[in-house]
């Protein structure tokens, strides 16, 4: 797997892979085929591939120390990013189609909606990670401090799932719900675990 994972063609590809959704949700609204509220199934869409990302990439780590794939590791920041473009699509959907860019007509939703107040703050947290993923930041940050801001990322993935929860609470649709809570509880508390094994 290592060996599959640094070929020359794994970038392009996994880059490739990560874009279809949004190529698809174009094409799809391209031509009607996103069903009777676009508008809705866009928002929609986008927020569950923010999410998706969001636990492919806590899931790095585990598949890296458990699976031994040392090679994975090298795939976390694009697969990152992605969960961050993927979310940026969603909120500016959400600003265009819901709110119509009205800036204060967004500020009033925000305070009256619990599940918006949350999005936006996830959309906080996941924006200085992606502005400091370039190695210059690493430098410029330095690595200690690099790696305690981007523990920002755990934070980030409770309040999506939390803004995911309330969204589906008003169709009670719980069953995907479950299904990622699940999957973070996982992912999170694998690395609680494992730190906790370390000695101080």
């Amino acid at each position: 797997m290592n060996n599959l994972l640094l070929h020359p063609l794994a970038r392009p590809l996994l880059f490739g892979l990560s874009l279809m959704p949004f190529l698809w949700l174009f094409l799809q609204a391209a031509t009607d085929g996103l069903g009777a509220n676009p508008q809705e199934a866009l928002i929609r869409s986008t927020g569950d591939w923010a999410l998706r990302f969001m636990c492919i990439t806590l899931a790095v780590t585990p598949l890296r120390v458990m699976a031994g794939w040392s090679a994975v590791a090298r795939w976390r920041r694009m697969l990152g990013l992605f969960a961050f473009f993927y979310a940026s699509v969603h909120l500016l959907s959400y600003a265009v189609f819901d709110m119509g860019l009205d800036a204060a007509e967004m500020v009033q939703d925000i305070i009256k909606r619990p599940f918006i107040l949350v999005g936006t703050l996830t959309f906080l947290l996941l924006l200085p990670l992606a502005a400091t993923s370039l190695n210059r930041a690493v430098r410029w940050l330095g690595a200690r401090r690099w790696q305690r801001l981007h523990r920002l990322v755990y934070g980030a993935a409770l309040t999506m799932l939390l803004h995911f929860f309330w969204m589906r609470a008003g169709k009670s649709d719980f069953a995907e719900v479950a299904a990622y809570a699940a999957l973070v509880a996982f992912l999170l508390g694998w690395r609680a675990w494992r730190a906790l094994r370390q000695p101080a």
